[in-house]
């Protein structure tokens, strides 16, 4: 299926220069929808994982439906003041400014993790939920899937040299 001719390109936002990549155009076809996460979840299983770690917001559309479809723990990764209760937060830089993303303490990530994004770029939101999983739970790998991957820019490389396995579905070069 070419995913590309459903993924309308929105010029010059949010900023000019900017090419934004709409994933909401597969949202809308549930046939290509359902070939996407039918596609993830393939590889989630390859990497025998043991949690979904969804990053929000977009991350959530895709893990959602596959958490229920492989029956694994399905975690969310939040801004701050989102999640109610205890929680472990991280702060980092991303391409446009600074963020921070909260996971809750008592969270059943297990110790092999799949983190799952709607889009890969510069890698920085998912090398933060990385550090985040690894600095407060028991995780022996991390591993991370997202339908775009934006490879004019260096998230996949940044990703695998921190050991990160990667797998997207449609590549932007």
């Amino acid at each position: 299926m070419d995913l590309k001719s459903h993924i309308p390109v929105v010029p010059n936002w949010p900023r000019a220069g900017v090419n934004f990549l709409d994933v909401t155009g597969i949202l809308t076809k549930p046939q290509v929808y359902n070939h996407v996460i039918n596609q993830l979840s393939l590889q989630i299983r390859q990497y025998q994982a043991t949690s979904l770690v969804a990053i929000e917001s977009r991350g959530f559309l895709f893990a959602s439906p596959i958490a229920k479809a492989l029956g694994l723990p399905l975690i969310i990764l939040r801004k701050p003041n989102k999640l109610p209760g205890a929680v472990h937060t991280i702060t980092y830089d991303t391409e446009y400014s600074t963020d921070s993303l909260s996971i809750k303490v008592d969270s059943p990530v297990g110790p092999r993790p799949c983190m799952v994004d709607d889009l890969i770029a510069t890698g920085g939101t998912l090398l933060a939920a990385a550090s985040l999983l690894t600095k407060h739970f028991a995780v022996d790998t991390v591993t991370s899937v997202a339908v775009i991957g934006l490879d004019f820019l260096p998230g996949r490389t940044r990703l695998q040299s921190a050991g990160i396995q990667t797998h997207t579905l449609v590549d932007y070069a």
